[in-house]
C-alpha cells in the first residue's frame, strides 16, 4: 500500500536532515521487504536499495541493463511499505542514456514512495563504460529539475563510477563530483576509491555531503574514523546481501560434500526468522 504524502514529506525532511547533522551516519542497504524489517529493527536512521543485491536475487548481472525500472521500482515500493524509515535507491544510470530518461526515473522514484535516489555517469557498457563529462553532467542537471519539482525534499545524490570500471582517474573522479555538484547534486558518491587518502581527497574537494562506499579500504575503518575523512553518509552497497549469499553457499557446500550440517545449527530459529520479517 503507497505511504500517504505526509507520510513520504516526513520521510523526505528526516532524510534530508541527517545529511546536515552532527558526524555520519549509515545508509543500510535491503534487498526486499524482509531485510527492510530486519535492517529496520536494528537501528538505522535510514535504508536504501541495492542494484547489485536485488539482480542477484533475480539471478542476473549488476549494472549491465539487465534489471528494468519497473522491476527495481517495484522492489524498492515494497521496501518502502515495509518500513517507516525514509528510503533512498539506487537508480543506476537512470535506466536509459538520456537526460529525459534520468529526469523521468526520479519522479517514477518519487511516485514509489522514495524519498532519495542516486543516479550514476555508467553506462552499462562493457565497450563504452563511462557518459562524457557533458552528458553526465546534462542528465544530473535533468535529474535535479525533475527532484526539485517535487512537493517534498527529494534528496539527490550524483555517482562518479569511474573507478567500478578500469579507470582509477582520481582527478577525472573529483572533476566529475565538482561538476555534478555544481549541477544542483545533494550528495555526491565515488564508489570503489583505492584508499583513505583518496576517501579524503574527494571529500576536501567538493562542497556537498559525501557518500562513502563501506568496502575495500573503508571497510577497515570504523564509522567515527570515515567521518573524520570527511565522509557524511556511508552505504553498505551489495555487502549484507554477500554476506548472506556467503553463509548460505559455505552451509550448502558442507551439506553437499560431507553430508553434515554443522554450520546450520548456528542459525536462529524459525520463529525468531520469522518474528524479524514479519515485524511481529
Amino acid at each position: 500500500m503507497p505511504i500517504s504524502a505526509t507520510e513520504q514529506d516526513r520521510r523526505a525532511r528526516a532524510f534530508a536532515e541527517l545529511h546536515r547533522g552532527p558526524g555520519a551516519f549509515v545508509l543500510a542497504n535491503a534487498w526486499d521487504a524482509g531485510t527492510a524489517r530486519v535492517l529496520s529493527g536494528l537501528g538505522f536512521p535510514a535504508l536504501a536499495t541495492t542494484s547489485g543485491g536485488y539482480a542477484f536475487t533475480l539471478g542476473r548481472a549488476d549494472g549491465a541493463n539487465l534489471v528494468r525500472r519497473a522491476e527495481a521500482l517495484a522492489d524498492a515500493a515494497a521496501i518502502v511499505a515495509a518500513t517507516d524509515l525514509p528510503v533512498s535507491a539506487d537508480l543506476e544510470n537512470g535506466y536509459g542514456d538520456r537526460p529525459e530518461d534520468a529526469a523521468e526515473t526520479i519522479l517514477a522514484a518519487a511516485g514509489a514512495g522514495l524519498v532519495g535516489g542516486s543516479i550514476e555517469d555508467a553506462t552499462g557498457r562493457p565497450d563504452d563504460s563511462i557518459y562524457e563529462l557533458g552528458l553526465a553532467v546534462a542528465r544530473i542537471e535533468a535529474a535535479v529539475e525533475a527532484a526539485r519539482s517535487l512537493p517534498f525534499p527529494f534528496t539527490l545524490t550524483a555517482r562518479a563510477e569511474n573507478f567500478l570500471h578500469g579507470r582509477p582517474d582520481l582527478d577525472d573522479t573529483i572533476r566529475r563530483l565538482q561538476a555534478f555538484a555544481a549541477a544542483g547534486a545533494d550528495v555526491l558518491y565515488a564508489p570503489g576509491l583505492p584508499d583513505t587518502a583518496a576517501i579524503k581527497a574527494v571529500c576536501s574537494s567538493v562542497d556537498k555531503p559525501v557518500n562513502v562506499l563501506a568496502g575495500g579500504p573503508a571497510a577497515r575503518c570504523s564509522v567515527e574514523k570515515l567521518g573524520e575523512l570527511g565522509a557524511k553518509r556511508i552505504s553498505l552497497g551489495s555487502a549484507l546481501h554477500r554476506a548472506a549469499l556467503t553463509a548460505a553457499v559455505l552451509a550448502a557446500q558442507e551439506i553437499a560434500e560431507s553430508g553434515t550440517f554443522t554450520l546450520t545449527t548456528g542459525a536462529m530459529s524459525y520463529a525468531q526468522a520469522e518474528a524479524l520479517v514479519t515485524g511481529r
